[in-house]
C-alpha cells in the first residue's frame, strides 16, 4: 500500500526528486508526523488527503484496462481492494518514520497485520521463535493457524539475549519479537537478537506497538518487519481497528503479495482516521509518557504495591536496554498488589471512576485491566507477590488520576 515512491516528482513542499519525502531527515517527531504523507498529488491543495472510496476504477479503454494490469498498481488507482490516496497516505506516512524502511502494508486490524507478517516468511516446515511475552492472539495464531499448517513454534524467554543463537535450528525461519511485553512489560536485547539472527537469515519480526517508531525506530535497529497495531497510539480516539507492517528493503515485495492473495485491505475511512489520528500522536505520546511515568512512581512508593512494571523504572526487567535503545516511553505498564486475591483486586479496579475497565489501549481514556500473565506463559514462569493489574494512562489529569487509584488501594486494604 505504501512504499518510497520512485516515479513521483517534487512539489517544492519536503519532496525530493524522488519523490520521497524529506521529512525522515527531520529530527522532530511533532514534525514528522504532522508532513508525513502529504503528497500533494494526493492533498490536491487542502491540508488532508480526502477519504477516496472505491471498488471499481473505470478506465477508459479496453487498451487502457489492459495496459493498467500490466503495470505496477503501487499508487496507481486499479481496483478498490489495492488502495486509494487515502490509504496511501497513511502507509506512506508510516514508512517515512521508519528510517530506512521501504514500505508499509495496511490491515484491517492489529491481528492482521501479525498474521499477514508471520505468513510472508514462514511455509509448511518452518519454525518460528515467538517470545513468552507475546500478546495473547500472535500465541493464538502460532498454535492455532501457524500449527495446522505445519508450522512449529518454540517460545524463548524474553530475557535471552544473545543466547537466542542457541536455539535457532536449521528450519528456523524467524524470530517474533514483543519489547516490551503486553502484559509483563520485559524489555528484550534487540540488537543482540537481530544480530543472532541475521547471522543465520533468519528474519526479524517486531511488535512495536507500546514504543510506534517515535521511541523505537525498528527498521533503523535492524528488524526486517515491524508491526503496529495501529488501532492503539496511531489512531488515538478507541474507535478504529488497524493495523501495519513496515518492511526493511528486500521484504515489502513479499509482504505486499502475501497481503493481496490473503484479500488484506483497511478500509478508506479508517485510513483517514488514522492519517488524522497520526498528527497528534507525538504529542499525545509526551503526555502519556509524563502522566505515566508519574503514576508508575507514585505507585512504586505505596506499600499495597510489590512491583511496578514500566520500563522506565529499574524494577522493570530489561530497564537497561530501555535506557540504551528506546527514545521514551509511553502510557502503558503494570503494576503487581503486595498480596491480596482476585476478590481485592476486584474490589480496587471496580470502584475506579476514571479508568474504564477494558481491552486495547493507546486511546485517550485511562483502562484498568485485570491480568493474569501465567496463564499465557509456557517457556518461563513469571512469579509475583500478588494479582497484576495493567494501566493504560490517558490524557485526564494527573492529580485526579491518583487520587482515583488511591481510593482504589484503600478499597484493596479494606478487602485483605
Amino acid at each position: 500500500m505504501g512504499r518510497r515512491p520512485h516515479d513521483a516528482k517534487g512539489d517544492g513542499r519536503g519532496v525530493s526528486d524522488s519523490g520521497v519525502s524529506d521529512i525522515r531527515a527531520k529530527t522532530g517527531n511533532s514534525t514528522r508526523v504532522v508532513g508525513a504523507g502529504r503528497r500533494k498529488e494526493w492533498t490536491a491543495g487542502i491540508v488532508n488527503t480526502p477519504v477516496w472510496r472505491a471498488s471499481t476504477i473505470l478506465y477508459d479503454s479496453v487498451a487502457d484496462l489492459r495496459a493498467s494490469g500490466a503495470r505496477d498498481t503501487h499508487h496507481r488507482l486499479f481496483y478498490g481492494r489495492r488502495g486509494t490516496p487515502t490509504q496511501w497516505t497513511l502507509a506512506d506516512a508510516l514508512t517515512e518514520l521508519e528510517p530506512g524502511a521501504e514500505g508499509t502494508f495496511l490491515y484491517p486490524s492489529g491481528v492482521a497485520a501479525i498474521a499477514a507478517a508471520l505468513l510472508s516468511v514462514l511455509a509448511p516446515g518452518d519454525e518460528l521463535l515467538c517470545v513468552d511475552s507475546a500478546y495473547d492472539p500472535t500465541r493464538g495464531i502460532a498454535n492455532g493457524l501457524l500449527k495446522r499448517m505445519g508450522i512449529t513454534t518454540r517460545f524463548y524467554d524474553p530475557m535471552i539475549g544473545a543466547g537466542i543463537a542457541d536455539l535457532i535450528g536449521e528450519r528456523t525461519r524467524a524470530v517474533l519479537i514483543e519489547s516490551p511485553g503486553s502484559l509483563t512489560f520485559e524489555v528484550q536485547d534487540v540488537p543482540a537478537i537481530v544480530a543472532a539472527a541475521k547471522a543465520r537469515g533468519v528474519v526479524t519480526i517486531l511488535d512495536n506497538t507500546w514504543a510506534t517508531p517515535l521511541l523505537f525506530p525498528a527498521i533503523e535497529h535492524g528488524i526486517d518487519l515491524s508491526i503496529l497495531a495501529c488501532t492503539k497510539y496511531v489512531v488515538g480516539h478507541s474507535d478504529v481497528m488497524l493495523g501495519s507492517v513496515t518492511a526493511a528493503p528486500g521484504h515489502f515485495a513479499r509482504l505486499r503479495e502475501t497481503s493481496f492473495q490473503l484479500g488484506q485491505v483497511a478500509s478508506p475511512d479508517d485510513a483517514w482516521l488514522g492519517s488524522r489520528g497520526l498528527r497528534t500522536m507525538a504529542v499525545r505520546l509526551k503526555h502519556h509518557e509524563a502522566s505515566a511515568l508519574r503514576i508508575a512512581q507514585w505507585l512504586a512508593a505505596r506499600p499495597e504495591i510489590a512491583t511496578v512494571l514500566h520500563p522506565a523504572l529499574p524494577s522493570c526487567p530489561g530497564h537497561d536496554y530501555w535506557k540504551r535503545d528506546f527514545l521514551g516511553s509511553s502510557g502503558l505498564f503494570a503494576f503487581a498488589l503486595n498480596g491480596g486475591d482476585e476478590a481485592a483486586r476486584a474490589a480496587l479496579i471496580d470502584g475506579l471512576d476514571l479508568f474504564g475497565i477494558g481491552y486495547s489501549w493507546g486511546g485517550f481514556e485511562s483502562l484498568a485491566l485485570p491480568i493474569d500473565p501465567a496463564r499465557h506463559r509456557t517457556a518461563t514462569a513469571p512469579d509475583f507477590a500478588g494479582p497484576l493489574v495493567r494501566l493504560q494512562i490517558g490524557l485526564e489529569d494527573t492529580d485526579d488520576l491518583i487520587a482515583d487509584l488511591a481510593a482504589g488501594l484503600r478499597r484493596f486494604s479494606a478487602a485483605m
